[in-house]
């Protein structure tokens, strides 16, 4: 299945001279959707996996998807003020500005085994922050897994000897 025909520009968004990668049309398809789940899945292989760590908001599609495959529990890492309980943050920048993520303290217990998931990898930003977060609490990162990957953009050098896998690249 080509997936790349799932996924469609916008361009200017979400601000002038960037052109985002929308995947709605992948999630509005039944087929295409299970089609990528395996794939990404497939990515993973047979390493033990206890939590599968998604990024708002697009990483929520299919991280906990793949926490339930991978019988794992599934984190989600929020921007400010979303998350209830005692939290730790870490400040990022994006390729339009800055941000900060939080996780939820608690979340990760020490040498806990780590699937990280989001949508897209551009400048590596929001994956690295994650990635300190995870550290900080303790856990192991066995993979940063992402939908789509912005090759131009070099993010994947901002997460260092981390192994890092794409399902598609641009």
């Amino acid at each position: 299945m080509n997936l790349k025909a799932f996924i469609r520009d916008i361009d200017n968004f979400p601000q002038e001279g960037v052109i985002f990668k929308d995947i709605t049309p992948l999630l509005a398809d039944a087929k295409a959707m299970q089609f990528t789940l395996d794939r990404l899945l497939e990515m993973v292989g047979d390493v033990k996996i206890d939590k599968v760590v998604g990024m708002e908001s697009r990483g929520f599609f299919f991280a906990p998807l793949l926490a339930q495959r991978l019988n794992a529990g599934f984190i989600p890492v929020r921007k400010p003020g979303k998350l209830p309980a005692e939290k730790t943050s870490q400040t990022y920048d994006l390729e339009y500005g800055t941000d900060t993520l939080e996780m939820h303290s608690d979340a990760i217990l020490t040498g806990e085994k780590i699937l990280v998931h989001d949508d897209v990898l551009a400048t590596g930003g929001t994956a690295k922050a994650t990635c300190d977060l995870i550290k900080r609490l303790g856990g192991e990162i066995v993979q940063c897994n992402f939908l789509i990957e912005l090759d131009f953009l070099k993010g994947r050098s901002k997460l260092g000897e981390t192994d890092v896998k794409a399902l598609l690249n641009y």
